[in-house]
């Protein structure tokens, strides 16, 4: 019976800290794309519409040419941007 009781909390406790439930983690792998994508922005993969633009806009002011960047950098905060909009849609 405790053990039950530990796997409910533990259940619990995986959604509030991460908000999914344990068995939302099985047969889904991960996109490393993704990932990189949001680590580039600076933005949580749950990020909304608006939080996407903003770190795209923040990063773009870094990275332009004009400012010391280079035109790969711009190209790559473009494809991470697009690919987390796109994403974002596929979620709706």
């Amino acid at each position: 019976m405790k053990i039950l009781w530990l796997l409910l909390l533990a259940t619990l406790a995986c959604r509030l800290v991460t908000g999914r439930w344990p068995w939302q983690f099985i047969g889904r792998p991960a996109n490393p794309a993704l990932a990189k994508a949001c680590a580039l922005l600076g933005v949580a993969r749950n990020a909304g519409h608006g939080e996407i633009v903003d770190a795209h806009r923040r990063l773009i002011a870094q990275v332009h040419p004009d400012r010391g960047g280079t035109n790969e950098q711009v190209h790559e905060a473009n494809a991470a941007r697009d690919l987390l909009l796109a994403a974002l849609q596929a979620r709706k």
